[in-house]
């Protein structure tokens, strides 16, 4: 009877399992069409609880009215971090607070547990050193802990009678959780490559009913590794041509615009390893091949912002295969209805290759493209519904259809899909941005709620976006593939501007000065009298090589990288030396490219840096020098450049006849960027020092003091004539 009793539990939700596959069969109308919801980056912190509360307050209700299939949690969900931002580690009591709010929220919104798929993100993992283990909250208060999906991989399938709808989620977090700020970045593992590759072609071979994939995880490919046979999630997610991946982490505050269009490229060389300079990867190719069986490899990667701060929401529809989404930004409350446009779809985020091969080889049915199609969630009853289209051929937007939608027809309603028939075929054009698409809804409370006007092509054509220069910064740019070419070009120009110089000057005698630059000024004569200059500077030169050698050879410092323990850990440029999990003495290297956040702004904004300004000091003394012996009326070979006495006696003189020439003002404002360049480093160690629990004498010593000892010796250095 048990047994019996537990069997029909399941089959009345529609939740049974196949496999090992998880699969759900979404009963009700409209059939046609299946919604889900994304959320991300909620950061629930002991600091700010107003996160928690407001998630509390209007996520609920919004859940219970739009009443979605899935509702998918990309990750970060407690903060993790200090008043003061710096410790970043695990805060049991901001789980307590996330368990107890999402059970509130799956409560009040009337959807069932199982629904809730939550992911963890790099703020979730920091300093948790093995998972499962006593810092690791996120299984022990997750929904997918307490559920049992305690997998890098987790999907599910929602099937209607037209198709299947795969969904997959995936953690790719730090096996071994560093601290921040060096835990950063996804770090998938060939294993978990290939689950995911088995999970997405679950369906490829058993059902007769088209699949449509989408992937969910918390980090943007720019912000993921590659696994340590060089495989990618975008050589999978390219492989099975998935239609989305949903991400997370980087927050609005880098734009809005933090979408990638995806495609395969048969280019040997092509620049995308490093490089993707705009939102689509590859210019729109007007033939199509129709006997090919399927279209180019391609996919969409969407990334949402946050709840953090801009507490933003997204509703993900698929219809007929047709995948549409909008954001909402619940900052100054919910939405009182909310408006998802399903089709046409949005030019500037369709599936290019896909949909125009589809509509020029007839691959979907007609009837797909015969109504204008919209869901509608609202608080109170829907009055009227009208779409309208405009016309901007002319330079501005002429209103060419204003129909009235109706209900989409049938019974057991799971949301209400409007409709409204129209003439597709008038509306195609080269032009993906000819036609714009608006949609109105009126309550019976009076209230009316209009869709931002969205361009449309209906014969499959894209309408470019370009990115912001912070948009490109961490959307376009792979960091994975340029840490290391960036370090060690960087690491190889300091080495050519102190090496060189000396090289000419003790192998071929060839001696650059100021009165050679003088005689035959040119930017060659110019860079090789001021690297010259650094290397008169003994001790200074000997200085600089040797720290450079240092952060190359040696640890940089020592710290405590986990939540809570004694064993410190010591970081080279190549990653932590952690310990390894056989615990047999070992060590490896993680955190790779994770510490790049350190290493690159050591490198390029503190050494690179104090290494010019250091030739900018000595170039600038040897001019100031040569004024003096021109002022003075002396030739160098009445001095006795050994001694100090007739210079500074020179030097006074000339000094007291001409105050202009003691004024020295570039090396005033030389010594001001070097106070700048030991405050931007005292701050970068003052951080290192809070974020792992270091000791600055002990832990932070060669690191610390190494650059603020050289820009004093320089300035001392260059204080005289001499």
């Amino acid at each position: 009877m048990m047994n019996l009793f537990v069997f029909t539990i399941v089959i009345a939700c529609g939740i049974y399992c196949c496999n090992g596959e998880r699969l759900i069969d979404v009963k009700g109308n409209p059939d046609s069409v299946i919604w889900v919801v994304q959320l991300s980056d909620l950061h629930f912190s002991v600091h700010h609880p107003n996160r928690a509360q407001h998630f509390n307050d209007l996520v609920a209700p919004s859940l219970s009215i739009i009443n979605p299939s899935l509702v998918l949690i990309t990750g970060d969900l407690t903060d993790g971090k200090s008043k003061d931002l710096l410790t970043m580690k695990q805060n049991e009591d901001e789980w307590v607070e996330y368990r107890n709010v999402m059970d509130n929220v799956i409560e009040r919104s009337g959807l069932q547990k199982s629904l809730f798929y939550d992911l963890r993100g790099n703020h979730d993992s920091f300093g948790v050193p093995v998972i499962g283990g006593s810092f690791d909250f996120f299984s022990k208060y997750s929904i997918n802990g307490q559920l049992g999906r305690n997998g890098s991989v987790s999907s599910v399938t929602l099937e209607t009678k037209e198709r299947k709808h795969l969904f997959v989620g995936i953690d790719t977090t730090m096996s071994t959780g560093l601290r921040g700020p060096t835990n950063l970045f996804g770090h998938p593992t060939d294993q978990l490559l290939k689950d995911l590759d088995s999970e997405l072609s679950h369906w490829d071979s058993q059902s007769e009913k088209p699949v449509t994939k989408i992937s969910f995880g918390h980090f943007p490919l720019s912000f993921s590794a590659p696994s340590s046979s060089g495989r990618t999630l975008k050589d999978v997610f390219l492989k099975h041509s998935i239609s989305a991946y949903l991400c997370g982490h980087l927050h609005s505050r880098f734009g809005k615009n933090l979408k990638r269009h995806h495609q395969l490229s048969n280019h040997f060389l092509s620049p995308q390893k490093f490089f993707q300079f705009n939102v689509h990867q590859n210019s729109f190719e007007s033939t199509v091949n129709c006997s090919s069986e399927s279209p180019p490899q391609e996919f969409w990667e969407w990334e949402i912002g946050d709840w953090r701060k801009s507490r933003a929401v997204r509703v993900l529809a698929i219809d007929r295969g047709h995948v549409s989404y909008v954001d909402l930004d619940f900052k100054s409350g919910a939405e009182q209805a909310i408006i998802l446009p399903t089709f046409p779809l949005d030019s500037r985020f369709m599936q290019t290759s896909s949909c125009h091969h589809n509509y020029e080889c007839h691959s979907v049915d007609s009837s797909s493209y015969e109504t204008i199609r919209a869901l509608v969630f609202s608080v109170s009853p829907v009055e009227s519904v009208v779409a309208r289209v405009y016309d901007s051929r002319y330079g501005s937007l002429v209103l060419v259809i204003e129909t009235h939608m109706t209900k989409h027809a049938g019974e057991n309603f799971r949301g209400n899909l409007y409709v409204a028939p129209w003439n597709f075929k008038a509306f195609e054009d080269t032009s993906p941005n000819r036609f714009w698409l608006q949609i109105e809804s009126n309550d019976i409370m009076g209230r009316s709620t209009l869709t931002e006007l969205r361009p449309f092509s209906i014969n499959g054509r894209s309408f470019r976006l370009s990115w912001s220069w912070k948009e490109f910064y961490v959307m376009g740019c792979q960091w994975a593939s340029l840490y290391y070419p960036l370090l060690w070009s960087a690491l190889c120009f300091m080495f050519s501007f102190l090496l060189l110089p000396k090289a000419l000057l003790v192998f071929q005698k060839n001696m650059y000065t100021y009165k050679n630059f003088i005689a035959n000024k040119g930017i060659v004569n110019g860079v090789l009298w001021i690297l010259q200059e650094v290397c008169r500077v003994h001790i200074l030169w000997f200085g600089w090589i040797g720290y450079l050698f240092y952060l190359i050879l040696f640890p940089w410092f020592i710290g405590q990288v986990f939540t809570e323990g004694a064993n410190m850990v010591y970081m080279t440029y190549m990653g932590w030396a952690v310990e390894t999990s056989n615990g047999k003495g070992k060590f490896e290297f993680v955190g790779s490219p994770d510490i790049l956040v350190l290493v690159l702004p050591h490198i390029l904004f503190v050494v690179l840096p104090a290494i010019l300004v250091t030739g900018a000091l000595t170039a600038e003394r040897a001019i100031y020098r040569e004024r003096v012996l021109a002022f003075s009326g002396k030739k160098k070979d009445d001095l006795d450049l050994n001694s100090r006495r007739p210079l500074k006696n020179g030097s006074h003189s000339s000094t007291t006849s001409n105050p202009h020439l003691g004024k020295r003002r570039i090396r005033k404002l030389l010594c001001v960027f070097c106070l700048a360049i030991c405050w931007k480093h005292f701050m970068n160690c003052r951080a290192l020092v809070k974020a792992y629990d270091m000791n600055p004498v002990l832990h932070l010593l060669g690191y610390g003091l190494s650059i603020p000892l050289l820009l004093a010796y320089a300035v001392s250095e260059t204080r005289s004539a001499r």
